[in-house]
């Protein structure tokens, strides 16, 4: 079976080179740190394209109060390569979820 070369005269991509599409990545980082360190990702508030992959900014409960103002939240940075494989991560900020952000 032969593939059939693009219009364009470019070499036809394997499945095996195909990078993870941006939702794929978000995910696939999200269910690698919540596995790491045992706590639930509510979001993820930034997304940055690095030299070796991607950088991330998540938002992950860190400690559920009544009310919920008062839950307990952390600021993680994750590095994954370009693949989505995580390659480190480190929290950055704690806060409690009633209180706004200083400006």
């Amino acid at each position: 079976m032969t593939r059939e070369k693009p219009a364009d005269g470019a070499e036809p991509r394997s499945r095996t080179s195909k990078r993870p599409s941006h939702t794929d990545l978000l995910r696939k980082t999200r269910q690698q740190l919540e596995e790491l360190i045992g706590i639930e990702i509510e979001s993820v508030s930034g997304m940055e394209q690095t030299e070796d992959g991607w950088s991330l900014t998540l938002e992950a409960l860190e400690l559920r109060r009544v009310p919920d103002t008062m839950s307990l939240l952390a600021t993680y940075v994750a590095d994954t390569d370009r693949n989505g494989s995580l390659t480190s991560y480190h929290r950055v900020n704690r806060y409690a979820r009633g209180r706004p952000d200083r400006l």
